[in-house]
């Protein structure tokens, strides 16, 4: 597979919806995430990153012009124990709530499908990085319909063990703008990751297209000791 270049798919494609960067530094030292959220609504538009205890959440920016929170307010991360979760929906709840009962990522999944937005149905995606005993590995998601068929659901897992130094995966709601939005199709993205995490979260942010995006979360963690950084850029502030 390519390694493309992360600021050039985000500058050509104005709208890829959410998106969840999983990979590792060059120097193989740091486990990284990274989501964004974009929007084309008011009601989309209207939110911020805020942290909440070790993960984040989403919140209005102006809580008076918020018309349905039912799909834009929810915890994109959390984490447990030596795991962190990372989405795009409140099914962030759902792989916390699985896994803490010994399900597998994937087994937490099955009571979800993709959001009930028709026609768009936007697929759930879904992130989760493992980080134990010095060792590092991560797996993706994405719950989407079958071709826009709202009474089928197609079910992806990707796993990655060991993962290449310098690489991430790139996995985003939408393959472009449109109406209806077309989901993404395919594996996740093979992307360069970058040692510093503010040039990154710097590329990341410059290159989301200036009117739709709303905010960035970036994390680098420690594979050895498990401690992190996190950055949070938001549009509206």
């Amino acid at each position: 597979m390519k390694k493309l270049s992360i600021e050039e798919e985000l500058r050509n494609n104005s709208y890829p919806g959410r998106g969840i960067i999983i990979g590792r530094t060059p120097d193989g030292k740091k486990a990284v995430t990274a989501y964004f959220i974009m929007g084309r609504s008011e009601n989309s538009r209207n939110r911020i990153f805020v942290e909440d205890g070790e993960g984040i959440r989403t919140q209005a920016f102006d809580p008076s012009k918020l018309t349905d929170p039912s799909l834009i307010i929810y915890a994109p991360v959390r984490v447990l124990g030596n795991k962190t979760i990372v989405t795009n929906g409140d099914q962030t709840d759902t792989i916390y709530e699985g896994m803490d009962k010994q399900l597998t990522f994937e087994q937490s999944l099955r009571s979800r499908e993709f959001e009930p937005d028709g026609p768009n149905y936007t697929p759930r995606i879904s992130g989760i990085m493992h980080i134990e005993n010095g060792t590092y590995n991560f797996a993706m998601s994405i719950l989407k319909s079958d071709n826009g068929r709202p009474d089928g659901c197609s079910r992806y897992t990707f796993a990655y063990e060991n993962p290449s130094a310098g690489e991430g995966r790139f996995i985003h709601t939408y393959m472009c703008d449109g109406d209806p939005l077309p989901s993404f199709e395919g594996e996740p993205k093979r992307i360069g990751i970058p040692d510093d995490m503010d040039s990154f979260t710097e590329l990341l942010w410059n290159s989301l297209n200036e009117d739709n995006k709303v905010s960035l979360f970036v994390r680098y963690i420690d594979i050895e000791t498990g401690k992190y950084e996190t950055r949070i850029v938001n549009k509206n502030h």
